[in-house]
């Protein structure tokens, strides 16, 4: 079978050289959370700091994948499962080439985060719950989708026909129900302050 001949490519330029020349460490940044609970928000704000901090930084965001990557993936269990699937192997290649890579997708399931976790190493992934109610999400709702969702205009949609499991051990728990963009925005760049990531200051 021809997938018996790809041989694994090691490049001359290694993850190690090129974090040493960002001078920063690349890793997954994982915000997982009901639509509505601020993760896209919450990702490009932290960003926005790195990125004036001279890091180097990519936002994957739940929509745009579901343009292009994934674009040919339905919302049945089967579809989500494979989108997260691919999510997983972008931000694995993009740690390799240096990135600090923030993710802001549902990603229900607590088996697909947990397998995304277990194709890298222990301190590449670094998993966020913004935490924010099934109510405060639906009056948020800025795309309107619980609306639709209620209305039985969408399907297997997470939090109203399809279930949402929050985190069992996230690196970190963000409220986003009391607490403000910038103090959010601050408690994750003093983990990666924390864990070296990044450089304090």
């Amino acid at each position: 079978m021809l997938k018996n001949n790809i041989i694994y490519h090691h490049a001359t330029l290694t993850r190690k050289r090129r974090n040493t020349a960002n001078r920063h460490r690349s890793v997954v940044v994982w915000l997982t959370g009901l639509s509505g609970s601020g993760k896209s928000t919450l990702a490009h704000a932290v960003e926005e700091v790195l990125f004036t901090r001279g890091c180097l930084t990519f936002v994957l965001d739940g929509d745009n994948i579901r343009h292009g990557l994934s674009r040919d993936l339905g919302f049945d269990h089967d579809d989500r499962k494979e989108n997260i699937r691919r999510i997983g192997e972008v931000a694995k290649l993009m740690i390799e080439a240096g990135t600090i890579v923030i993710t802001a997708f549902i990603s229900p399931f607590q088996i697909e985060r947990d397998r995304i976790r277990k194709m890298m190493s222990s301190d590449d992934f670094i998993e966020i719950y913004c935490q924010a109610s099934l109510e405060v999400c639906e009056k948020r709702d800025t795309k309107g989708l619980y609306k639709k969702a209620r209305a039985g205009e969408i399907k297997n949609y997470t939090g109203i026909d399809s279930p949402y499991e929050p985190p069992l051990n996230p690196e970190m728990v963000i409220n986003t129900e009391v607490e403000d963009l910038a103090e959010s925005v601050q408690k994750i760049i003093k983990l990666l302050q924390k864990r070296g990531i990044i450089n304090a200051g």
